[in-house]
């Protein structure tokens, strides 16, 4: 199988950026140019360097894989926006200006929340559809999740920890484990870098997580085909009942919760979670 050029990792993916809705939108792409490309978006105050470069890699070994930056975040132009909508319609014209009609798509945490507000606006554009640590419209807990970022960023700060420690792993020395090996891969790209998250794109994808959790429950069971969730089973920033939320929202999904993991689950079980998601996508 060809790989886009020579590049074989992740860590080695140029970045690019597409014109579309206004805005110049960086993304970068890994993987065999055939097949119907896997569209990643990423979590909350992250840019294209905040993906586990495992779970890439992984992914790519048989799916074009295309990861993206929001409006306003890292090399993309403009001002972040502050619904969930709104991004929707900045990432379906980005998938067009690419040239494509029909993607599966990885959403994590806040993305699994743009992923699902794409297939309330683009019915039909999802294929496969892998929602992980996220929840739907009027969640659970999902409304506070700006008061536990903020709490839990202040006690790492305290520890001089990065915020991703507590934010995204349990306690146990598992989860600490977990979290060191998470980062050491994150720095593994040492060139090209992806510009830093500033505060205002932060504060700007709070108030859409704030939104949307206010929001009334959405109808999206005929919006996608099929549907794999995934959350850990500590997961602080957003309650594990979400994933139980999100099934009655899409029945027959499969769905799995990792032990003794947080809101970073799939970067703790990334090898499981690979081997699960290259299952689910090829079925």
């Amino acid at each position: 199988m060809s790989q886009q050029g020579t590049v074989r990792s992740y860590t080695d993916a140029p970045t690019r950026t597409i014109p579309a809705a206004g805005a110049l939108f960086a993304y970068r792409e890994l993987g065999p140019q055939t097949g119907i490309p896997l569209v990643l978006l990423t979590h909350l105050g992250a840019n294209l360097d905040g993906w586990d470069p495992r779970i890439v890699d992984g992914l790519a070994q048989d799916h074009r894989v295309i990861a993206v930056d929001y409006r306003g975040v890292g090399d993309s132009t403009g001002r972040a926006r502050e619904s969930f909508e709104e991004m929707a319609d900045d990432v379906v014209a980005l998938i067009r200006a690419l040239g494509h009609d029909r993607v599966d798509m990885f959403g994590l945490a806040v993305g699994g929340m743009v992923a699902q507000a794409v297939a309330a606006r683009a019915p039909r554009l999802i294929d496969r559809l892998i929602l992980a640590s996220t929840g739907p419209a009027g969640g659970p807990g999902l409304a506070t999740i700006t008061r536990t970022a903020v709490i839990t960023g202040v006690r790492a700060a305290l520890r001089l920890n990065d915020p991703k420690t507590l934010l995204f792993f349990t306690s146990t020395a598992t989860g600490a484990r977990a979290a060191r090996a998470y980062l050491a891969r994150l720095k593994q790209r040492t060139t090209g870098r992806d510009k830093p998250v500033t505060l205002g794109a932060v504060r700007a994808q709070l108030t859409a997580v704030r939104r949307w959790g206010l929001q009334a429950p959405v109808e999206l069971s005929s919006a996608v085909d099929e549907v794999f969730i995934v959350h850990g089973d500590s997961d602080r920033l957003v309650p594990p009942a979400n994933a139980a939320e999100l099934a009655r929202r899409f029945p027959g999904a499969a769905v799995t919760v990792y032990p003794d993991s947080g809101h970073g689950a799939v970067f703790q079980y990334h090898r499981e979670f690979v081997d699960a998601a290259r299952d689910f996508l090829r079925r």
